[in-house]
């Protein structure tokens, strides 16, 4: 399944979940009086309540990096050469679990807030579960022919799509200016891609199929699903959105790839891998309810933007996937309008100001401490500038 199965989602800001107050009221049975409220039960919290948020950043990082990298190697290592059962395997798994979730866990009950009878989930649902399908397909297939690097330089295009998109469907009014700040976005992905060795046109026109299809969905989701009563975390969706994947994967799969498919293929991979591989894909749905929750809309961004530098890094060392110099300029260029586009001029002003007031906090009251932090960072900047340019294809 390819990382756009759970990408975006219609929220500016993501609401933080509130956290359930305990009750207490223990008495003495003479004299009837309640006792102190003891210590322990003021930090009697959730064990997700209790956890530091670079642990749901490192999880989220974790698996949707793990998800891209193991398709990766499913597909083109592997030699695994079907996509559209990859994509069918994920969403019939991701169906079952969510199902059996409903039906004997609470973790999906907010479902029942959303009004949806069959008409409802013809109107506002399937459409959206086409355009999610043909995202999904789209993207794996790209795996077949494109490296994982150029693949995660040229999805930095998505958030230009979805915008032009939302100009077609007017849903916003078009912004020139906007429009400016994204064209760094452009320039720098167009570097990238007449910088590509390995380009195969074929895998590009499906990459860019894929991301159209995605940015239509995002614009279907903004504009069917963004009403109170029908919004809808990435688990509640999954629940709806993956039986009907499935049933359009599949009906693609036995026309396009059963006929070709013979027992030796499943048997280059494996069957514990294939249902490590799908638990994966579905934990990737888990670590974004839980960024989500537990953090920020601007964490969420700099985390992707510290995904995809990571990922690019890791297709170089795992698959040797070639990147040039004229690669490397336009990706920072691509991150960089990408930053500044999701974030704004004034978010990242108040964050240079934050990080501004911290540092001489901790000058002030920790000057070891930042010593130490100043040569890691510089030693990690100096580590990872030397593996990429070590690695950069002549």
């Amino acid at each position: 399944m390819a990382e756009s199965n759970v990408a975006a989602w219609p929220s500016s800001k993501p609401e933080q979940e509130q956290e359930q107050e305990l009750e207490a009221g223990l008495l003495k049975p003479e004299t009837k009086q309640p006792l102190p409220l003891p210590q322990v039960s003021s930090q009697r919290r959730n064990i997700t309540d209790q956890l530091h948020p670079a642990f749901y950043i490192a999880f989220w990082i974790t698996t949707s990096s793990g998800v891209i990298l193991f398709n990766k190697w499913v597909l083109a290592a592997a030699n695994f050469r079907f996509p559209l059962f990859l994509t069918t395997w994920h969403m019939t798994f991701a169906a079952a679990v969510t199902q059996l979730m409903a039906r004997y866990t609470n973790l999906l009950d907010s479902r029942h807030k959303v009004p949806m009878d069959i008409e409802t989930y013809k109107r506002a649902i399937l459409p959206i579960v086409i355009l999610f399908s043909l995202s999904l397909i789209g993207g794996n297939l790209a795996y077949l022919y494109l490296s994982v690097s150029f693949i995660q330089m040229l999805k930095a295009s998505t958030a230009v799509v979805t915008l032009l998109a939302t100009w077609a469907f007017k849903i916003v009014p078009p912004n020139f200016k906007v429009l400016g700040n994204v064209s760094l976005i452009v320039f720098g992905v167009v570097v990238a891609s007449f910088g590509e060795i390995k380009f195969h046109l074929l895998g590009f026109l499906f990459q860019v199929c894929g991301i159209i299809f995605e940015a239509l969905r995002l614009v279907m989701v903004q504009r069917l699903l963004s009403s109170s009563e029908f919004k809808m975390d990435p688990m509640v969706s999954l629940y709806y959105y993956a039986p009907a994947c499935a049933v359009i994967n599949g009906a693609l799969m036995a026309v396009v790839e059963v006929p070709r498919m013979k027992l030796a293929d499943f048997a280059s991979v494996g069957m514990p891998l294939f249902i490590i591989n799908a638990c994966v894909a579905f934990l990737l749905n888990v670590s974004t309810v839980l960024l989500i929750g537990k953090t920020s809309a601007v964490i969420l961004t700099m985390s992707g933007i510290l995904k995809d530098i990571l990922l690019v890094a890791s297709s170089i060392l795992l698959f040797g996937d070639p990147v040039t110099g004229q690669q490397f300029v336009g990706y920072t260029i691509a991150l960089g309008g990408l930053v500044y586009y999701k974030l704004g001029s004034e978010t990242l002003q108040a964050l240079a100001q934050e990080t501004t007031l911290k540092v001489n906090d901790v000058r002030q009251n920790h000057p070891a401490r930042l010593r130490y932090a100043i040569v890691a960072s510089a030693f990690f900047l100096v580590t990872l500038l030397w593996f990429f340019l070590g690695t950069l294809a002549p």
